[in-house]
């Protein structure tokens, strides 16, 4: 029995182990959204020139279905869906600060969207745990979105790069915590496993 659970961990994945990866590789993540913050402009451009190709490309698909299923009903919607998506991503491509215009509209809507729904939901929680926590959330969200609008639209030109970077950062972050409270969990399952001198 101890013979296949050893042989099990050493094919499987195990925090204890890989730790270091997982710091190595939360450590590049937050430095990507370090550089992403630095440099807010060309962040935002990469996103619409990315989002510009994937739109052609899911655009391509679309067309690609609608001439393979000729006979199906729904074909014609495909072709309209196909043709709007293909422009939307050349318009992007070819003046991406309009898309960083768009992208930071649609950003000031989500963060609303976020901060109403989180507000709500801290009104319903009454004294449950983790209520302060989401209304802070909330707060936050409902601030930011008003310092975007009143900014609108000379902040697109770094908003929606700040806000790539943050969340890069935060990830790279959360994963470098990840790996060494696996580690201490890791040091303390050993400590504890140690016989004891008598």
């Amino acid at each position: 029995m101890n013979a296949v659970t050893a042989t099990d961990e050493s094919y499987g994945y195990s925090l204890e182990r890989g730790w270091r990866t997982l710091a190595i590789a939360g450590g590049v993540v937050g430095l990507i959204g370090l550089l992403a913050v630095a440099f807010p402009l060309v962040t935002g451009l990469s996103v619409t020139i990315g989002l510009g190709m994937l739109l052609i490309l899911g655009g391509i698909v679309h067309g690609a279905h609608a001439f393979t299923a000729r006979g199906w009903s729904g074909s014609l919607w495909q072709v309209a869906l196909g043709v709007v998506s293909v422009l939307a991503g050349v318009i992007l491509l070819v003046n991406p600060v309009v898309g960083l215009v768009t992208l930071t509209a649609l950003a000031i809507a989500y963060l609303l969207v976020d901060a109403v729904a989180e507000l709500w939901m801290a009104m319903r929680m009454d004294d449950q745990p983790g209520r302060a926590s989401v209304a802070v959330s909330g707060l936050l969200s409902l601030v930011l979105a008003g310092l975007l609008w009143f900014g609108f639209p000379a902040d697109a030109a770094w908003a929606i790069g700040v806000l790539v970077g943050v969340g890069l950062l935060a990830t790279g972050l959360s994963m470098v915590v990840v790996a060494i409270t696996g580690r201490n969990a890791a040091q303390t399952a050993s400590t504890a496993a140690e016989p004891r001198s008598t």
